[in-house]
């Protein structure tokens, strides 16, 4: 860190304070809007409160029929509902909007992110918006970050809807296709990013309308937006399917990388992850293997890539820290929120790398069968907005990738904790020594603490510490958010001292004293007391604990609040902000302060050399800290480098998946049309007309030199030696048109005749089939394609070539090639499709959706097996061969001149 980069932050500091007091600040324009909105909806208080229950709902049922029917706008109407909504909520649970509470509901309504602090209640604000938008008719999609939030929230909030009449859905991960499709259909659905995302791509994947769940994208919002938009936008939604590899090459990659020697053999750069092997290392790997030369075989160069994936999962991928090892499985930790993400596999063989290392079961590898980046997923709603306590630090990422600008809402109450200088250490063992004696310190005095670490190794380290030290303490874990609810629920108790990952109190507030429905709720239990049918009994328990949590909030308040301890930066600065913003809530004191060491990841890879020159300057001694505001910049000018890093990463994602959405688009707005249609005759027919002109084309070229021959026999192969009996003589392309007029009579004849020998209504049937089954197919194999094109793309930099570029113009044709391919395998079995008359099986008709549901894609494998066989052959035949698709010439100057 630099005095320039430091100079820089000061000079912007002193030009957004004198923008502000010129009235330039965009922010202050939008509130000062809000707060005139907020004056209309507090004046028609009154008037709501006086109606009763029924006259609310007829009153939204009302206003419900002027939007969806009359196409009265939403800004008409969106103060009376907005009173009504607020009106709703007081009745129904007791709680009542405040007015930055609406401010936060206005800027929601506008497709905008709203910045509310930690405990300013944006689930209920979330509430106006929501039955707002829900009056059109076309379902509004609320997102959280955790299946628990969803049916928590969906519980809880939803009786504000249902009080209104609406209807609510919530989804899970287990439900069947049926449910989904209930849920969906409710005025209001709740779920998880990526319950939402696999949903579509599953129903891209339907084979029949009756599979389809989803109705839409109109309008969400986005709980925890950075999380979900930022965070994990680097990794794409995928459903795959297990490819056919050995897993045998794995174990042999673990057994050579043990073997080889860091800086030797390879080197490693761990700020990008990255592993690279060295001429001697190649050599070495040879030698290990008895070969000359590891890239003269196929099967031994891709070994080689087995083995850097290995050098990774052994030097750059920890266990407790990236991943954890549970009931013999490896489970990859979400780096931002701390959760074990179950069902998630790292890409490109470095899961099994991390299993072989491991020595637990290795999976095979698998191969792509649908997948969507959470950016082009999002994209897709005609409205979307978003709510966290954290987003102004990337307010820029979210107006360029999302097109979604930012509104700081102000607190309900003034903010009035106090955030200290960090606290930096030479080694970890004196940071930790440090963190646990402070903690011991608070203990004595009965003040609470929350302590944030970045890993479960980091949790489990200052546990035994605090342990030594005879202190009473929790740790949460990411095993169960139920559970993680209730502990976070009661850290703001006397003396409590709660160890947490970065995800501890997502969406539970810690309130100073403890919680009392959660004290209640958890003592109804232990008395064996049913809070729905022996109310009298849970409310005396209610009544009972608040007044306890109420003279030990005054008594933490006395105290100082909860503080706060971070024992290390993480790199983004919007996860600091989220722990710091545990404390100080709705007006309440509290102070924060973190720990760090020059052995920490974000200093050793990120800071500057001048903080340890300071350090060695000062001739500090074991145990010694420095404390400056001036390192504290410094650090957040680091962070705002790896943020930077991090937004370019996720920025040339969104610019290679941005190729392939346009594709995805494509693909699936045809197989919606196909799946949707009742009459394809008509279709399959164009498709038929459309293979043959492209055959025509490519062996007829305006340019070049004609292949009569090649066209008779690829004529022959799609359709009949009948049909291509009528380029006999055809040797120039000025002969062509006549031909072509005999071949499409002819095929029309044919086409007719098995419309007629199948009947309308099967042909309509079995037409359908075909072109799901073909396009699916073809789709699979492009996949596959666009993933070894796109893992290989970067080389082209080395020509002095553009790889964005070059991936372009090469999925281009691509493309272009999968559509041909999918007109030719329409045409050649639409035309010699035949029924099998089985007296004693009947033919399916459908398969269910838990087989397309399933990650080994069972719709493909069991229906379309010729089509599947021909891929392989086609994969498998050699370069000098007859090309399988009926050319006539070798393949690898027809269809494998690009393989």
């Amino acid at each position: 860190m630099c005095f320039s980069d430091i100079l820089c932050l000061e000079v912007k500091g002193m030009f957004d304070g004198l923008k502000k007091m010129l009235g330039l600040d965009a922010n202050d324009r939008a509130l000062k809007r809000y707060s005139q909105i907020v004056n209309e909806v507090n004046d028609l208080e009154e008037s709501i409160a006086i109606l009763s229950d029924e006259d609310l709902v007829r009153e939204i049922n009302y206003i419900r029929k002027n939007v969806s029917e009359n196409g009265q706008p939403l800004d008409e109407v969106m103060c009376r509902v907005f009173a009504i909504v607020r009106e709703a909520a007081r009745r129904s649970l007791g709680m009542r909007h405040f007015d930055v509470q609406i401010m936060g509901a206005i800027a929601l309504h506008e497709g905008k992110i709203a910045e509310m602090k930690t405990g300013e209640g944006k689930t209920l604000v979330a509430t106006m918006p929501v039955v707002l938008n829900a009056l059109e008719g076309k379902g509004v999609h609320v997102v959280t970050v955790n299946d628990y939030l969803a049916k928590r929230d969906a519980e809880w909030m939803g009786k504000v809807y249902r009080f209104l009449g609406l209807s609510v859905g919530v989804i899970n991960p287990f439900m069947s296709a049926e449910e989904r499709r209930k849920a969906y259909e409710a005025d209001v659905t709740y779920g998880t990013n990526s319950e939402f995302g696999f949903d579509y791509l599953r129903d891209n994947m339907a084979i029949s309308p009756q599979q389809l769940v989803q109705r839409g994208h109109h309008y969400a919002i986005v709980d925890e937006v950075d999380s979900i938009l930022i965070d994990e936008a680097r990794t794409p939604l995928i459903i795959s399917g297990p490819s056919e590899d050995s897993i045998e090459p794995y174990k042999i990659a673990d057994k050579i990388a043990r073997s080889l020697t860091l800086n030797e053999d390879f080197e490693l750069d761990e700020k990008e992850k990255n592993v690279a092997l060295t001429e001697a290392g190649i050599r070495h790997c040879e030698k290990i293997l008895g070969i000359d030369d590891i890239y003269a075989e196929v099967e031994t160069s891709e070994l080689l890539h087995k083995i850097v994936q290995a050098l990774k999962a052994r030097y750059l991928f920890k266990k407790d820290v990236h991943y954890v090892v549970k009931d013999g499985e490896v489970i990859i930790v979400d780096e931002f929120t701390g959760r074990l993400m179950y069902g998630r596999r790292y890409s490109d063989g470095l899961h099994q790398a991390i299993e072989a290392k491991e020595g637990v079961r290795i999976g095979r590898e698998n191969q792509t069968l649908a997948t969507i980046t959470l950016q082009n997923y999002f994209r897709m709603y005609h409205k979307l907005a978003g709510m966290t306590g954290t987003a102004a630090t990337e307010a820029e990422e979210f107006k360029e990738i999302y097109g979604l600008e930012v509104v700081v809402i102000p607190t309900h109450k003034p903010m009035i904790r106090q955030d200290m200088p960090d606290v930096i250490y030479k080694t970890k063992r004196e940071k930790f020594a440090a963190v646990a004696d402070e903690i011991k310190e608070c203990y004595e005095r009965r003040q609470p603490v929350l302590v944030g670490t970045t890993s479960i190794e980091n949790s489990e380290k200052l546990s035994k510490l605090l342990a030594a030290r005879r202190i009473p303490h929790q740790v949460l874990n990411a095993k169960y958010h139920e559970k993680e609810a209730k502990i976070i629920a009661q850290a703001g108790r006397i003396g409590a001292v709660t160890v947490a990952t970065n995800m501890a109190g997502r969406g539970t507030d810690i309130l100073l004293g403890g919680n009392p429905e959660f004290l209640a709720l958890e003592e109804a239990q232990k008395r064996e007391i049913d809070v729905e049918s022996d109310k009298e009994a849970y409310g005396n328990l209610l009544e009972e604990f608040k007044k306890l949590c109420e003279e030990e909030h005054e008594r933490v308040v006395a105290l100082g609040g909860l503080h706060v301890i971070g024992t290390e930066r993480h790199e983004s600065r919007r996860i600091d902000n989220q722990l710091r913003g545990r404390s100080g809530r709705q007006g309440d004191p509290g102070s924060s302060r973190f720990y760090l060491s020059l052995e920490d990841d974000l200093l050793r890879l990120f800071g500057s050399d001048k903080i340890q020159g300071i350090m060695e300057k000062l001739g500090m001694k074991e145990g010694e800290a420095i404390d400056h505001p001036l390192l504290s910049r410094a650090i957040e000018s680091a962070q705002k480098k790896v943020e930077q890093y991090h937004f370019d990463i996720r920025k040339q994602l969104l610019q290679y998946d941005s190729v392939m959405n346009q594709q995805r688009m494509a693909i699936y707005d045809e197989r919606k049309r196909i799946l949707l249609s009742d009459d394809l005759i008509e279709h399959t027919w164009q498709i038929i007309t459309d293979a043959l002109d492209g055959v025509l084309e490519e062996h007829f070229p305006d340019e070049g030199e004609a292949d009569p021959n090649g066209a008779i026999i690829k004529i022959k192969t799609l359709f009949s030696g009948r049909i291509a009996e009528c380029l006999s003589g055809v040797d120039d392309r000025a002969l062509l048109p006549e031909a072509r007029d005999k071949m499409i009579a002819l095929l029309k004849e044919e086409f007719d005749a098995k419309v007629e020998e199948l009947g309308l209504e099967l042909a309509n049937n079995i037409f359908k089939m075909i072109l799901l089954r073909v396009l699916d197919a073809h789709w699979k194999e492009h996949l596959l394609a666009m993933d070894e094109l796109r893992r290989g793309i970067g080389l082209r930099a080395l020509g002095q070539k553009d790889p964005l570029l070059e991936y372009q113009f090469e999925s281009y044709n691509l493309f272009q090639q999968m559509l041909g391919s999918i007109r030719e395998g329409v045409a050649r079995l639409a035309l010699k499709v035949s029924v099998a008359h089985e007296e004693k099986r009947p033919m399916p008709v459908t398969l269910s959706r838990d087989l397309v549901m399933a990650g080994t894609s069972r719709a493909s494998h069991s229906n379309d097996r010729a089509n599947i066989d021909t891929a392989k052959k086609v994969q498998k035949v050699g370069r000098n061969d007859p090309c399988p698709c009926g050319s006539g010439k070798k393949y690898k100057y027809c269809c494998g001149r690009n393989a």
